[in-house]
């Protein structure tokens, strides 16, 4: 192969990399090149630190947004695979503004760092938890049966209360949170964004009913009666079907209503 063939050669100098830098020095990353170090392994690490930046929540630590609903849709696409039960959690901070006013936003960020610290104590490494915007968080849990949905949302928003958050040398306050959950549609290939107005609706019902609460959606029952069976089957001409005898049928979800705007509060 002649020369003329081989791929050009890329100059780290003729690169304008400042930019790329000054973000993950910020980052406390190490941001220039070693003297180890190839150009491609140099340039490798720094898209590598990039792209890790795209997906992280500065503040807090957590994944942000966009690794959030990435997060869901590779969940969404293992529900419709496998059946496997997933719930999704909403968490929104009850009050939080009057942290902001009362005390100051460096206040609010103490807060908010102490509740991402919290949440990503609660759960299972296995578990996706991220910050949704705000003063609102959501956690994604495979594996998660119905039975067990209520109880693990319900330690989460006790853990939270508990907190006692320093937010100057001689102050420490404690907040709650309002948290809605919704399942995933087992065997189903739903949406991203139906599966988080499900949970969102079940947050603002938390809000609109006190706060500091948990509220779910839980799945529907897909059994039905005999009696359901003979009106959905009949025109089949199947054999006929005893009055105890029951079996399991696959149904879409009910749609979900239009989103409701919560105020955070």
């Amino acid at each position: 192969m002649s020369s003329s063939n081989a791929p050009p050669q890329i100059k780290l100098q003729d690169l304008l990399l400042d930019d790329a830098r000054a973000l993950l020095h910020h980052d406390a990353k190490t941001s220039q090149q070693t003297v180890d170090e190839s150009a491609t392994d140099y340039l490798q690490r720094v898209i590598d630190g990039l792209c890790e930046l795209s997906l992280k929540d500065p503040l807090t630590g957590l994944g942000n947004r966009r690794s959030f609903r990435a997060a869901l849709d590779r969940s969404i696409d293992g529900v419709a695979r496998s059946g496997e039960s997933m719930l999704l959690l909403l968490l929104d901070l009850d009050h939080f503004k009057s942290v902001n006013d009362q005390h100051g936003h460096r206040a609010g960020d103490q807060v908010l760092r102490e509740v991402a610290s919290c949440l990503a104590r609660c759960v299972r490494p296995m578990d996706t938890v991220a910050r949704f915007g705000g003063e609102e968080f959501a956690v994604i849990m495979p594996g998660c049966r119905p039975l067990c949905g209520h109880n693990v949302a319900e330690r989460i928003r006790k853990a939270i209360a508990a907190l006692s958050i320093p937010v100057s040398p001689v102050l420490d306050i404690q907040i709650t949170i309002s948290i809605g959950g919704a399942f995933a549609p087992e065997w189903v290939r739903s949406t991203a964004d139906l599966w988080i107005e499900r949970a969102d609706l079940q947050l603002y019902r938390a809000k609109s009913e006190g706060r500091n609460q948990v509220c779910m959606d839980l799945p529907l029952d897909p059994s039905v009666s005999a009696e359901e069976k003979g009106l959905l089957f009949s025109h089949l001409a199947l054999e006929e079907i005893t009055p105890t005898d029951t079996q399991a049928v696959d149904a879409p979800p009910a749609a979900p209503g239009d989103a409701i705007k919560r105020a955070h509060t």
